[in-house]
């Protein structure tokens, strides 16, 4: 049974955040079934509540397999506000016995306000009802997303067990992360929710190899998609969609880190090592995947002549509210490595930021430089943990690069 399936994943995670509640005891603690409405649309995420022996409440947003920790949780009275990991992001809720009524909000553009709603107990994540007999979407499939203005060429895997479907979509400027969702009647439903992004698709089968589908996010994004299962799908080299420009070999630039002081690659620190930049923002999921693996990464090979830089593209011009997002990323994700206030997250106006790059296409972009200085590969993109093989297969490459360029020998020309 689906509801068998789903309480048998379920796993606590440690607790620790702060309560201002005067009526925390009207929280019921477990599983809740999650909803944010976007377009008219329904779209469901798990919610786990957790309380410790001090009566503090943790919130965990689940995806698939997933766990996203929110431990800044306050109550007071029968509101409840629950900011969103390292986003400038909230749920602001009324508790109402088995249930929970308020908005999603972001914090940066006063218009953006979707309903939320909680209901304890419910286990399901698009239906409650079991199809025994259900169509399989399982596979690997070229993809095509069409939207007003553009095309894009993905590639989708999914995964089915009974009626349940996990997945994600694979793009040349990062995945969809973490989906989970239903077969229900001839259609699939998926969905995730990150504390940032709100994703909701749909499909169903036009032949037993194709696929046609509907893909909605946020207030307004709308489009159509379509697929065709091919085991042997890739996409475009992530390395070839990012370049120098001609007559450039290096990166130049001056940023302030985050308390004001200008960063170069020319500082002695950077000297006669390898150095990542890491294009990102403190608002972007798949930046946070990406970080994920390079905080503790940093700290294993510091020591090895190896340097990160991170490059913070945020969503306001503002130096002041730029450098407190990343300070609490920093301090969410424990990143020890260097992280500057580069711009916007504007692609267009990141591009003038480092204008010896022919674009920028995506969030995050990883760069790598070796101990003479030069720029020696661009990678667009990231597939994150939700991709499976496609991950491992990223930190494989990784480190290959890296490992390589470490063995290279320092040169004059970065003195």
């Amino acid at each position: 049974m689906k509801s068998c399936f789903y309480c048998a994943v379920f796993a606590l995670l440690l607790v620790g955040c702060t309560d201002n509640g005067k009526h925390a005891d009207n929280l019921q603690t477990g599983i809740w079934r999650a909803t944010i409405d976007i377009q008219g649309h329904e779209l469901p995420f798990g919610l786990e509540i957790l309380k410790d022996k001090s009566g503090s409440y943790d919130f965990v947003i689940r995806n698939a397999d997933e766990r996203l920790l929110l431990d800044e949780v306050s109550i007071e009275g029968d509101s409840l506000n629950a900011t969103l990991h390292i986003f400038d992001a909230n749920i602001k809720a009324k508790i109402d016995g088995d249930e929970l009524r308020g908005y999603f909000v972001k914090n940066y553009d006063p218009g953006y306000k979707h309903v939320f709603k909680a209901h304890f107990g419910q286990t399901h994540r698009f239906t409650a009802e079991d199809n025994l007999n259900p169509i399989s979407f399982a596979g690997k499939y070229a993809v095509t997303f069409l939207s007003k203005s553009d095309t894009t060429t993905s590639v989708g895997i999914f995964e089915q067990t009974g009626d349940s479907v996990t997945g994600t979509f694979l793009t040349p400027t990062g995945d969809y992360r973490f989906l989970q969702g239903d077969i229900v009647g001839d259609t699939m439903h998926l969905s995730a929710f990150d504390g940032n992004h709100a994703y909701l698709f749909t499909a169903y089968k036009t032949s037993d190899s194709t696929l046609a589908g509907e893909y909605l996010s946020g207030k307004a994004g709308h489009e159509i998609w379509t697929a065709i299962k091919n085991d042997h799908a890739k996409l475009p080299a992530a390395e070839s969609l990012t370049f120098l420009k001609e007559g450039y070999d290096k990166i130049e630039f001056s940023f302030p880190d985050i308390n004001g002081k200008k960063i170069s690659l020319a500082d002695e620190k950077y000297k006669n090592k390898v150095v990542i930049l890491q294009m990102s923002g403190s608002w972007c999921p798949n930046c946070m995947d990406e970080t994920k693996f390079l905080s503790p990464w940093y700290n294993e090979n510091k020591d090895r002549g190896v340097e990160i830089i991170g490059l913070a593209y945020e969503r306001k011009d503002d130096f002041t509210y730029a450098s407190e997002r990343v300070k609490k990323m920093i301090s969410k994700m424990d990143i020890r490595y260097d992280y500057v206030i580069a711009g916007t997250n504007d692609k267009e106006k990141a591009a003038t930021t480092l204008p010896m790059l022919n674009k920028v296409v995506a969030f995050p972009t990883t760069i790598f430089i070796g101990k003479d200085g030069k720029v020696k590969k661009i990678h667009t993109g990231f597939s994150g943990p939700g991709t499976g093989v496609y991950y491992h297969q990223f930190i494989q490459d990784f480190n290959e690069t890296v490992n390589e360029l470490l063995l290279e020998k320092s040169t004059s020309m970065n003195n």
